[in-house]
């Protein structure tokens, strides 16, 4: 059974199995790692951890059977970030993926925007990500156009409160 979990010292080796999954040099959506950020020493993991709960917004692992398969990020209205990568942010490892899991967690994430009086949640990927725009256009994200940035084209959506 799919959850979601607030990042927890007591996962550290799940969530290590899942990064190490990644690779090196592999951007993780939806973790939280800052380039600075150390995650491979046991303090730098703790420090690492109290950041994200720091806030603003919610960041949990997805959890099934004590294996974390992805994460996802919901970023409050007052995050600077939200105007370029948008409220949410998510991924899921290699293994994990084509499963739905993205798309649970999604509308799980969705449930907690709405508490948080977030609407429309907005969600940004990259317009080649087929994966992603099927994930948040299942969620009932409605394109609101691309965006050119550098050689890079998003997608930005909205996703209403249903």
């Amino acid at each position: 059974m799919l959850e979601l979990v607030t990042p927890a010292e007591e996962l550290r080796d799940a969530w290590r199995d899942a990064h190490e999954e990644w690779g090196p040099g592999f951007h993780e959506d939806g973790f939280g790692i800052g380039a600075d950020d150390d995650v491979d020493s046991d303090p730098g993991f703790r420090a690492w951890l109290a950041s994200l709960q720091a806030g603003p917004g919610r960041l949990w692992w997805i959890v099934e059977d004590g294996q974390v398969l992805g994460g996802i990020a919901l970023r409050a209205d007052d995050d600077p970030r939200v105007e370029q990568h948008g409220h949410v942010g998510y991924g899921v490892r290699p293994s994990a993926r084509g499963r739905g899991v993205a798309t649970w967690a999604l509308r799980a994430v969705l449930e907690h925007a709405a508490r948080m009086g977030i609407d429309p949640v907005t969600a940004v990927c990259l317009d080649d990500n087929r994966a992603s725009r099927a994930t948040i256009e299942r969620a009932g994200g409605v394109l609101d156009g691309l965006e050119q940035r550098g050689s890079m084209t998003l997608r930005r959506y909205s996703i209403p409160k249903t």
